[in-house]
């Protein structure tokens, strides 16, 4: 059977075996925190890691692959995604346990609080800061996610994937190369199922008070009750981006059903009806401004994936 065959045909004849979902021309918006964007060609949600090697080692390397976490950091574009959307979800990779050592390891569908949460029940400080932190573990580990002081390679031991070929392997932090917002030496194609984390012994009750004063600073200063995706712009060197868009005149800024927040200018909102061009395209109309008012260029934090419609 050809690779140009509907994946809804394709897919169960290459893996008859494979234990989870299998979903086709499946929405994917409200997959995600901004609640824009078109539909994956196929939407898959494997049962476990073997599940995920079975799977990928049969997928013909013609199929594009994309990970979808939990939404936070992403806009899918209008058009959807072409290929296949791996989705991890279910008790193998949503799990969380403590380990001698103040060690905690945590499967990558796991939301960045949780992992905050459990750490800090257990007694183990130095995870706090991933309570301020919108998205998942899997998304902590690309971008060397961070916020009130921490950075996801502070607390890192190692990470399992699974790689394009199905092979499962595990990568130290030497071999992940975490940079701001980045981990470099991450292979593109290696899907993140576990990672282990170390932190030091601490009272529960002190961890839990970093903790509510860390809610407590995002509820005041960040849009967490709107339909956002987090920060949309990595901080320029010695400045942050939020300054430089409030400079720029573009608080409060418009695109049919996208703003930039009044409350933290380097949010951006959909205030209802957004579509995900309006969104991207907002963004792109932010960077103009700023580097035609201070020269600085402004990177995305935010990914942006898919097609837009014109794009099918």
């Amino acid at each position: 059977m050809s690779v140009s065959s509907p994946l809804s045909t394709l897919l169960p004849s290459l893996m008859p075996d494979f234990r989870g979902r299998m979903l086709y021309n499946e929405p994917l918006a409200p997959l995600t925190w901004f609640r824009v964007g078109g539909p994956a060609d196929a939407l898959i949600m494997p049962q476990d890691v073997e599940d995920l090697s079975y799977f990928l080692a049969r997928l013909p390397p013609e199929i594009p692959v994309h990970v979808l976490g939990l939404g936070s950091n992403t806009i899918i574009r209008d058009g959807g995604i072409r290929g296949v959307v791996i989705r991890l979800g279910g008790r193998a990779f949503g799990s969380v346990s403590i380990e001698p050592g103040e060690i905690v390891r945590t499967g990558t569908g796991v939301p960045d609080v949780k992992v905050a949460r459990a750490a800090a029940e257990a007694g183990i400080a130095g995870l706090a800061f991933f309570r301020g932190i919108p998205g998942g573990i899997g998304g902590a580990l690309r971008m060397n996610a961070g916020a009130h002081g921490g950075e996801t390679k502070d607390c890192f031991v190692q990470a399992t994937g699974v790689d394009r070929a199905g092979n499962i392997r595990t990568y130290t932090a030497q071999e992940m190369r975490f940079v701001y917002r980045n981990a470099e030496g991450a292979p593109a194609d290696v899907i993140f199922t576990e990672a282990v984390f170390k932190g030091q012994p601490g009272d529960p009750a002190v961890i839990l008070a970093e903790m509510d004063e860390i809610t407590a600073k995002r509820e005041a200063s960040q849009p967490i009750k709107e339909k956002t995706g987090g920060s949309t712009f990595k901080n320029p060197p010695g400045n942050s981006a939020w300054k430089v868009i409030d400079a720029a005149g573009c608080r409060g800024l418009r695109r049919g059903g996208a703003q930039v927040s009044e409350m933290h200018c380097n949010f951006l909102l959909n205030t209802g009806n957004a579509t995900a061009a309006d969104i991207e395209g907002l963004g792109e109309e932010v960077r103009a401004r700023v580097k035609a008012h201070s020269g600085i260029d402004l990177h995305w934090e935010i990914k942006r994936v898919g097609v837009p419609l014109s794009g099918i």
